[in-house]
């Protein structure tokens, strides 16, 4: 696309538009955000995903904590917590790394199905988790703050 679009812009066969914001995010779901919108500045939705990048932010903070402490379970309640949140806005693989903190807080593995008798083990795959889904973070940030910039040379 000619001007440098930061975003992949298509129309679907309903002629709605299909956004490609990458795979670590659910255009979909995402969609469905920005249809709640009232104008073309995306207000409303602009409001949703920088809320969520707070909350995010203060709960990677409170499971840095948990961590030191070895709070299985607060670490399966934060992760639980911020799954919904990422849900919400179709961030997949924040979702996914969520859903197996939680688990692992609960002492099971990874899908949730077979008890982990070793607490030890369960902290050592949060931490790991921990790491991977601030990356994801990390990347579904990058992709949002941009896409809800000012379109350049505008101002």
């Amino acid at each position: 696309m000619p001007g440098g679009e930061e975003h992949e812009e298509e129309r679907s066969e309903e002629g709605s538009f299909v956004l490609d914001l990458g795979d670590g995010i659910d255009s979909l779901t995402f969609e469905q955000i920005l249809e709640m919108d009232d104008d073309d500045e995306r207000d409303f939705s602009k409001s949703i995903v920088f809320g969520f990048f707070e909350q995010a932010e203060q709960t990677f903070k409170k499971m840095d904590d948990a961590l030191k402490a070895k709070d299985l379970k607060d670490l399966s309640s934060l992760g639980h917590f911020l799954k919904g949140s990422s849900a919400t806005l179709g961030l997949t693989k924040v979702k996914d790394s969520c859903e197996k903190i939680q688990h692992y807080g609960q002492g099971k593995d990874e899908e949730g199905t077979t008890d982990v008798e070793d607490d030890e083990l369960c902290l050592k795959r949060i931490k790991e988790t921990l790491e991977t889904v601030k990356e994801e973070y990390e990347e579904v940030e990058k992709v949002l703050k941009k896409f809800f910039a000012p379109p350049q040379g505008s101002g």
